[in-house]
């Protein structure tokens, strides 16, 4: 058995309208989300600055145990799959401590902070 997809012409234009909107309305939210996590890692760049300049270590598994926790209940009541959530929390948390572990090591190497 084969099927076929329809091609653009044979498309009730109705659905191709209600398709072009719902995809503007995703590129919207796309735009936000880059936008917010730009914002957010702006704050933990200053985090780890703070960390660094006070010795303190990139990672924080408590606050990070508490995020998590935190976020799987936001999750569950915005009606997200709070697994992915959590995977989605847990690459962020990764690079964050990432840059955190690179700006310690360039304070400690003399190296001053860049501007972001």
């Amino acid at each position: 058995m084969t099927t076929s997809n329809p091609s653009p012409g044979d498309v009730d234009p109705a659905v191709r309208e209600e398709l072009a909107r719902l995809r503007d309305s995703i590129d919207n939210i796309d735009a936000a989300v880059v936008h917010m996590l730009a914002e957010r890692f702006k704050c933990t760049q200053q985090v780890g600055h703070l960390k660094a300049r006070h010795q303190l270590p990139p990672a924080d598994p408590a606050r990070e145990a508490r995020q998590i926790a935190r976020l799987r209940t936001l999750a569950e009541n915005a009606k997200l799959d709070p697994a992915f959530a959590e995977k989605f929390l847990g690459f962020i948390i990764a690079e964050v401590i990432r840059h955190h572990e690179s700006i310690a090591e360039d304070t400690v190497n003399g190296v001053a902070p860049t501007a972001n």
